[in-house]
Order: C-alpha cells, then structure tokens, then sequence
C-alpha cells in the first residue's frame, strides 16, 4: 500500500511556487495534497492547536514559541518569506515629526505583539538603534497564536472595532507597525529615515535577513515517516536553487545560512518578553538536524 498524501499549506512566495510545479513533488518521492490558506497567517492557529496539516508555512516567532512550549511541530530551516523589516514601522507625518531617538515612551501599535514583523522591528530598534523593546507601550488587535502564551503586562488591547490605520490617524497611537498590509498613503511615512537604505546597509554589515516564515512539519509525521521530511527539505532545496534570482539572497536555507539571523531574533525575543524561556539554534533546529543528518545544513 501507497503512503497517504502528505497535506501541505503554504504561500505565494518564489521558493514555494517553485517547490508546488507539477511534477516536481513526485521526483522526490512525495505526493502531496496542497490546502491554498488566504491569507496564510490563517493557517497558522490551527497547525499549531491541532496540527491541522502534515506540513505547513509558519511565521517563525509563533514556531519559536512552539517549541518552547512544547507543541508537537518539527521546524525544517527553509525560508518561505522573508523582507527588510526597516520600513514597517510608520509615523503619521501629519502629526509633530519624530524618529528613532525619540521612540522611548511612545505607543506603537501592531496586530499583535506576537506578528514576527513587529519582534523583527523590535529586534531592528534594540540592535541596530540601542533602543529597549520595554521602552515603548504597545497596542494590540489580536492575540498569540500559541494558546499557552499571555501577552507581557507592557502590551494593551485595543477594542476589536479598531484599527491600527484609524489609531495612527487619529493620535491614538504615536506609530503602527504593518507588514503586507503597509499603507501607501502620503500621510504614512517611516519612523526610520530612508528606511530601504538603512535596511540594506543593515543586510551588509550583518548579513541577517529577517526571515518572517519558515517550513514546519508535525512530530507525528517526521516520527513516522522520516524519509518523507528529507523529501521535503530536498524539494525545497532544489526549489531554491532554481527560483534565485540577482540581488540579495532573502531566503537563506539551512540551518548554517540561517544562523546568524536566528540567533538575533532568539536574543531579542527573550528581551521582549516573547519566550518562557532562553532558546538557540540548537534547540530550535535540533530535531529537524536528528532526522536529517547533514541535509539540514
């Protein structure tokens, strides 16, 4: 008898269309049965409460605190999307103007104080502009998708009618936090002057990349059929290898390329009140490198 299809979730994004090209599944051995989630951040509660799908796309600050609370999930270092995070958090230019220097105290809104775009800007801001995560207030829309996770004292909810946009209009909140959704309005300006410059110059120096999402599979899977998660990292791997184009490399695979940004997100995380406890790569990786050997490199 056949092995069941694997089930599979995930986005829109160059490694990912290239991984789901017919035919391409079968020479490595799988076949598998894609679920389309719009937006994808829907998908992302149920795989982590129910493990609703054998593998899934999964922003990578609800996968940190996956695994520290110990959810059934195994997470594969493969980079499903990925962007410079330095131009996300906005300002209202019609207001008194302010920058980074004068972050402390403000109330910044996001949807939620988990959204990895809004840790990876938290990250930006300690590391980068010697600015405490605890320095600012934060407003929120929406919760963790990690049930056992409460947001920290620091963070306050905003009624369920409001909006992030409509707050920062308003004066409610000094500055917002967006990701897909960053507003193209010319009263929306960044917080972080020439922001794109700054990001890249940031890319350089340091050479993390923000990774918003990566691969993940669930414990049920990779203990029963550990051949199928080396298929899936050798799809990905070769999806990769014919998606990349000039540029920056956004979407590091590996545990090896992916360290270094890792790394700063752990550190900051546990700083921001994200973690019950301190993680690493290590122990964020390690089961994926037990059923991979060296293919998790």
């Amino acid at each position: 008898m056949s092995a069941a299809p694997l089930s599979i979730t995930v986005g829109h994004h160059p490694i990912s269309r290239a991984a789901m090209e017919p035919g391409r599944a079968e020479r490595h051995g799988l076949e598998l049965q894609r679920i389309v989630t719009r937006p994808m951040h829907d998908a992302f509660t149920p795989m982590i409460r129910e493990q609703a799908f054998d593998a899934s796309e999964l922003a990578i600050v609800s996968a940190m605190q996956a695994v520290a609370y110990g959810v059934p999930l195994v997470l594969l270092p493969v980079t499903l999307a990925a962007r410079f995070q330095h131009g996300c958090i906005v300002r209202n230019a019609e207001r008194p103007a302010f920058g980074v220097g004068d972050m402390a105290g403000r109330r910044v809104g996001v949807r939620a104080y988990t959204q990895t775009t809004g840790a990876w800007v938290r990250t930006i801001l300690q590391h980068e502009y010697g600015l405490s995560p605890l320095s600012m207030h934060w407003v929120t829309q929406v919760g963790a998708h990690v049930a056992q996770f409460e947001d920290p004292p620091h963070v306050e909810h905003a009624p369920k009618s409001a909006s992030l946009l409509g707050m920062l209009e308003e004066g409610v909140i000094d500055a917002a936090i967006f990701g897909n959704d960053l507003p193209d309005l010319p009263w929306v300006a960044p917080v972080i002057e020439d922001a794109d410059s700054a990001a890249r110059a940031s890319f350089a120096r340091t050479g993390r990349v923000p990774v918003n999402h990566l691969l993940c599979v669930t414990r049920e899977l990779a203990e029963a059929r550990p051949e199928a998660v080396a298929g899936l990292m050798a799809l990905f791997r070769e999806a990769k290898a014919e998606s990349r184009g000039a540029g920056e490399d956004l979407y590091p695979l590996g545990i090896e390329a992916m360290a270094a940004s890792v790394e700063a997100l752990l550190a900051s995380a546990w700083d921001q009140g994200l973690l019950p406890e301190r993680m690493d790569v290590g122990t964020l990786f390690g089961p994926a490198r037990a059923i991979l050997g060296s293919g998790a490199d």
